[in-house]
Order: C-alpha cells, then sequence, then structure tokens
C-alpha cells in the first residue's frame, strides 16, 4: 500500500515539493476499513469528515423517491471522498464500498490547512474536482440522449481508462468488478438490459468477455459508438501557482 496514496495520484500531474508530500501524507495517518457492501456514510450524515481512498473500491449514490439507486461516480485507489459535502452540513450522498476498502478520513479543517498554506495544492484538488463534474456531465447527457449500449460501452471505457492511471501495465484487458446490477445502477438500465448490452457488444466484436474479466477488441469503434471521451487525461494545468 502506497505511503502517500493521494500526493501519488496528484505527482502523476505535477511535481511535488517534500513539503507539499508531507502535508498531504498528514491527511491519512488515520485509516479504517470497510467490508464489500458497508456504507461509509450515509446521504444526510453530518458532513464534518473527508477521506482518501487507500485501497479497494467504492461508489457514490443516491436514493430516489421510488427506492431505486442512481450510482453517480466509481472511486479508485487515490482519491478524495466526500469532496461534495464540503459546504454542507448533512452530506448530500451516500459513499458504500464495492469491494474491501481502506480509507483515511480526515476533518474538514484539515484540508482547510491544506488550502492555506499551499495554494497550488488547493488548486489541484480543485482541479479534480472539476474533472469529477465535467465527467459526471457527460454521464448525464449520456442517461438522456445515448442508447442503452452507448451507456454500458462508455462505462467499459470509463472503468479501463480509470483504472490505468493507476497501473499503467493495464492493457485492453481488466477486470470489471461490478455486478450487472451495479452496471445497471450506474446507466440507468435493469441487469437484465445490461447483460442483453453486453452480449450486443460482444456479437459486434467490440469487446470479448470471461467472467469478470474484459477486453477491449476494437476501441476506436467502441469509442465512436458510445461518444466516450476520458475526461482524466490531457489537463491543462500550466495555470498552477508555483509550488511551496
Amino acid at each position: 500500500m502506497p505511503a502517500h496514496c493521494f500526493a501519488d495520484v496528484l505527482s502523476e500531474h505535477i511535481d511535488l515539493t517534500p513539503a507539499e508530500r508531507d502535508t498531504l501524507g498528514r491527511l491519512e495517518e488515520r485509516s479504517r476499513t470497510i467490508k464489500r457492501g458497508g456504507i461509509l456514510r450515509r446521504s444526510n450524515d453530518r458532513s464534518g469528515e473527508l477521506f482518501i481512498l487507500r485501497s479497494g473500491l467504492m461508489m457514490t449514490y443516491v436514493l430516489l423517491g421510488d427506492g431505486s439507486r442512481q450510482i453517480l461516480r466509481f472511486h479508485f485507489p487515490g482519491e478524495m471522498l466526500g469532496l461534495s459535502g464540503i459546504v454542507y452540513a448533512q452530506a448530500p450522498e451516500s459513499i458504500c464500498a464495492v469491494a474491501e476498502s481502506v480509507v483515511c478520513p480526515f476533518e474538514r479543517s484539515a484540508l482547510a490547512e491544506v488550502i492555506e498554506a499551499h495554494p497550488r495544492l488547493a488548486s489541484m484538488i480543485l482541479a479534480y474536482a472539476q474533472v469529477e463534474r465535467v465527467s459526471l456531465t457527460d454521464r448525464l447527457a449520456a442517461l438522456g440522449r445515448t442508447s442503452a449500449k452507448a451507456r454500458v460501452g462508455a462505462l467499459l471505457l470509463d472503468w479501463r481508462s480509470r483504472l490505468r492511471a493507476g497501473d499503467g501495465s493495464i492493457g485492453e484487458s481488466f477486470s470489471l468488478a461490478l455486478t450487472q446490477e451495479e452496471v445497471g445502477d450506474a446507466t440507468g438500465l435493469t441487469a437484465v438490459h445490461v447483460n442483453r448490452m453486453l452480449r450486443q457488444l460482444e456479437e459486434e466484436g467490440l469487446i470479448a468477455r470471461e467472467g469478470q474479466r474484459v477486453t477491449i477488441r476494437d476501441e476506436r469503434a467502441l469509442a465512436a459508438a458510445t461518444h466516450y471521451v476520458d475526461r482524466y487525461r490531457n489537463l491543462d494545468l500550466g495555470w498552477l501557482p508555483a509550488g511551496r
């Protein structure tokens, strides 16, 4: 497990100073293990803490009036969780473990200290929040305007891209550690419909599957069919202030 997980993610984009890395490391001094299916925080809980995901996989979701669940985001190691709740006394979303996970909790006051002492880190946290916002906007547009096949295919491409960000050795084949129900809750589909769309993608030669293992067979065609854009690449960070 990395010593400074969040710092390692940010250092993929900027060269952190020793002081910046030490400051980020202090956000990970405590840890908590969450079993698969465990709720880290429910909607309307007190929103005083944020979290760094050290290992595992988590998701943010909301429950709708009819009792159905809409998954908003999946979270991978090195991400900061709970940032959407920093301006509210109560959490606007629930956070749940998709796989057994280790998180590092810290108070909002610790984030305030980071912002005051290190403007460049504050700017990077703002930039990542915007990446998440744009990615979520893409998914919102897809839910309203694209086909079921495009939604499922885009989720596969996004999942592979997010895994690659943490492990550059990942090629066209990867593990999709989700149930079809979870895929459906992220794409606005039933589990049966998800299964049908996965089979269709296979029959068209765009992907191959073996258990939870998925292989992208024709990335260009799949990206064209799904209108997928990897929002975690090609960031313009030339405007960041100097590090301290």
